[in-house]
């Protein structure tokens, strides 16, 4: 397993990618341990002085006014901990959990915290070690931070809670101690530091968004070959179009499209065809697929600053000894960035959905009808269009915004929140809906233009094409379809199409 540094304030996409994919193992860069040192040092000294500080020696939320006595702060500590680990639902999958605790340590380790450097040092063992904090997915309102969620992953580092170890889920203690690891004893501010934060609505709007990436490399793969197989033009990509509009995403998207469809001899065969212009879901791929690129790019970019951020509360600035009360916990960011990939994603399936149907229509595509010989007797993809339609369908429900949406809580002291965390939650299931889609789509595709033979289509989509019949067959007589669906969508899943398409989210 790669060994990955994770540098405060300098997290990059790709690193942030690694850690979601491949688990990479974590060190944060021993340089910022001085700027932890100084923000802990900082916060005894307010203790020193007597001073009133909010979650340092004072209640949370509505309870802020209530000062705590000296003699009972690490009790105070444990207690937000335990009371705040009130999350409900299925658990977050491993990748997103990996996710959560680099994003915390690279946060904490940006010195305004406040906590020690051996609080930085145990969450990322416990990621090292392959612990795995139970976390429920449910109950967070994106304000004060993530908080719910957050206190299950505190409460692993106390030795309390739950946590996967591989197959097996452990005690918070027990797990611990299996890696050699010691539960840290909780000092001021430590535990508010712990769980205030939107390191779960980020982690899973990231997790949304390379999941996302993934659909949309094979969406634009099963786009072009669609175009073969239904003998659509490639005129429409040309980049005199592309640049009287100037849309960034919808340039680089027709180019791919162009990369694609470069040395296709389907295409060279009607180049003086008769039909002047094609559908929609064939002409207008980069409007539509380039404004979904431009708003990942988008997405992207607000998410790797809020990976980078700091955004608990109160914030300790060392230089000058404040211990500063601000809102930095509120994910409205994340949300906005989760409502529009929400919108993206629904897209590329819709999309991929309406290119699917048109592979079916013989009026249209000039293929046998649902793509099998034999009609009648075969059914061919009449239903596997159904089921993109009901995926597509569900996807255009769960775009709904989220960021539009408040409740207050804490007795109306937190009386605007972001919902950020719902926002970013539904986005895996969306990119798995959308996955499914386009591995329908890859499947018709693939037989059209298996029923274009013996004219060839281009050498990427030709390799493209083969990827494809090497887990699934041509279509010759009716079988079941889901095993085929379930093979080829595990292969969009697994970024298998990445390599046909350039990493559009870290162009300049």
């Amino acid at each position: 397993m790669a060994s990955l540094a994770l540098t405060p304030g300098r997290l990059s996409l790709p690193a942030l990618r690694a850690i979601w994919a491949e688990g990479a193992q974590l060190a944060v860069d021993p340089a910022a341990r001085a700027a932890v040192d100084a923000a802990a040092a900082a916060v005894a000294r307010v203790l020193a002085h007597g001073e009133t500080v909010y979650g340092v020696n004072t209640g949370f939320g509505l309870l802020a006014r209530t000062r705590i006595d000296d003699a009972r702060l690490a009790e105070l500590q444990r207690a937000l901990v335990r009371s705040h680990s009130a999350g409900t639902g299925p658990l977050l999958d491993d990748a997103t959990v990996r996710l959560v605790m680099a994003l915390k340590a690279a946060s904490l380790a940006r010195g305004y915290s406040g906590v020690r450097w051996e609080v930085v040092e145990l969450v990322v063992g416990v990621a090292n070690a392959g612990i795995v904090p139970c976390i429920p997915a449910q109950g967070s309102v994106g304000a004060s931070g993530d908080l719910a969620p957050l206190a299950h992953l505190a409460s692993v580092l106390i030795g309390e809670g739950e946590a996967r170890v591989g197959s097996r889920v452990l005690p918070g203690a027990a797990a611990l101690a299996a890696a050699g690891l010691t539960p840290v004893e909780l000092a001021p501010k430590e535990g508010l530091a712990l769980l205030n934060g939107t390191q779960v609505s980020t982690a899973l709007a990231l997790s949304g968004l390379f999941a996302a990436e993934r659909a949309l490399a094979a969406a634009f793969v099963a786009g072009a070959l669609t175009v073969d197989a239904c003998l659509g033009s490639d005129t429409p990509f040309d980049p005199r179009i592309q640049a009287v509009r100037g849309h960034r995403g919808q340039q680089d998207a027709a180019r791919i499209y162009r990369d694609l469809l470069a040395g296709s001899a389907i295409r060279a065969s009607h180049v003086h065809c008769h039909r002047v212009q094609d559908p929609y879901s064939l002409r207008c791929q980069p409007q539509v697929m380039g404004a979904c690129v431009d708003q990942m790019r988008h997405a992207a970019a607000v998410l790797l600053t809020e990976a980078n951020a700091v955004s608990d509360n109160p914030l300790v600035f060392a230089e000058t000894g404040e211990v500063l009360s601000g809102g930095n916990f509120h994910a409205e960011p994340v949300a906005f960035a989760a409502d529009g990939l929400a919108l993206a994603i629904a897209e590329i399936g819709a999309l991929s959905e309406r290119r699917i149907a048109l592979l079916m229509d013989t009026n249209m595509s000039g293929l046998p009808p649902f793509l099998v010989e034999d009609g009648g007797v075969n059914s061919g993809f009449m239903i596997a269009q159904v089921t993109a339609a009901a995926l597509a369908s569900e996807n255009k429900a769960l775009a709904h915004p989220h960021s539009v949406d408040s409740l207050p809580t804490s007795a109306n002291q937190e009386d605007h929140v972001s919902m950020a965390t719902n926002a970013a939650r539904r986005l895996l299931p969306m990119a798995g809906n959308a996955s499914a889609i386009v591995a329908i789509e890859l499947l018709a595709a693939a037989q059209g233009i298996d029923l274009r033979h013996p004219l060839a289509t281009s050498a990427p989509l030709a390799d493209a094409h083969a990827r494809v019949r090497a887990c699934a067959a041509r279509w010759d007589a009716d079988r079941a379809f889901a095993p085929d669906l379930a093979a080829v969508r595990a292969r969009v899943e697994a970024g298998e199409f990445l390599p046909y398409v350039p990493a559009v989210l870290e162009q300049d």
